[in-house]
């Protein structure tokens, strides 16, 4: 088994090293249009050799796209131009509607699978990947139907030794429900950072008066831009959906507080702490 992988940051670096560790592929070819990265995953035995787009297309059993969602969605086209029957290729996007429609009418469409593993931190690189980043958590395989029974079974098969968990869902609302359990933290992280940075122009302050519940807070808004535009951009609709929904949970607090309203401020905290049974 031979396996290309576009894009050797943290999730590729990290896929790469697991799937290698558990004897799953015997050779990896890394692509990258960053050549400190590629350096980077040679160094650190993530990938056996940089090569081109087109070498590691044509040369790979599977070939696993971890790229901005952007990037992904105008490359996947290309890719399954050029694919064989025995190949196929996978993504990691954290949207997955717009690159499963780039691609609904190709003729190779089956030889893609729409995947979406459940992970991710603020760091970024090869120097960040880990074998065991994805142990315990959940992937998502979108419009299954839609990729051939092989392609899937493989993609199926790689979940299974990266440790995860299997979630079968459609691109939509996969799509509607990662914009509440991701995009909106991410952008609420942002928010805050750039509230604190506003308010509180001492530096050192911050980082002296920091408590751990302050750092883990915007701990996501050291997530890199390059990433995370492009999936504001993909999944628009529904980040705004829920960022509506979000401002009008925050203008009840500031109306309790306003109003000296410490009962419904109560109410407002007492309903948050239902999320206790929801995450363990």
């Amino acid at each position: 088994m031979k396996t290309s992988i576009i894009g050797t940051g943290l999730i590729g670096g990290s896929m790469a090293l697991k799937l290698r560790k558990k004897g799953f592929t015997d050779y990896i070819y890394g692509i990258d249009k960053n050549e400190e990265h590629l350096q980077q995953a040679l160094d650190r035995h993530i990938i056996d050799e940089a090569v081109s787009l087109e070498k590691g297309i044509r040369n790979a059993d599977l070939i696993i796209l971890a790229i901005p969602v952007d990037a992904a969605r105008k490359l996947l086209p290309s890719i399954l131009d050029q694919l064989q029957e025995h190949q196929t290729v996978m993504d990691s996007g954290s949207t997955k509607a717009g690159i499963t429609n780039a691609v609904k009418d190709h003729p190779n469409r089956k030889r893609y699978v729409s995947f979406h593993p459940m992970w991710g931190t603020e760091n970024s690189g090869p120097v960040s990947a880990t074998d065991e980043s994805f142990t315990g958590k959940a992937a998502v395989i979108c419009n299954r139907e839609e990729s051939a029974e092989d392609a899937f079974h493989l993609v199926e098969r790689a979940a299974q030794e990266l440790d995860m968990h299997l979630i079968y869902m459609d691109a939509e609302d996969h799509d509607i429900h990662t914009a509440y359990i991701s995009h909106i933290s991410h952008i609420t992280s942002y928010a805050l950072a750039n509230t604190v940075l506003e308010k509180e122009r001492e530096e050192d302050t911050i980082f002296q008066l920091a408590s751990s519940g302050f750092s883990s807070t915007v701990r996501l808004a050291k997530s890199h831009p390059e990433m995370w535009v492009p999936i504001f951009r993909q999944n628009r609709e529904n980040v705004l959906d829920v960022l509506n929904e979000h401002i009008t949970q925050l203008r009840k607090f500031k109306s309790a507080l306003e109003k000296e309203n410490y009962d419904f401020l109560e109410e407002l905290i007492v309903n948050a702490n239902k999320i206790r049974g929801i995450l363990k």
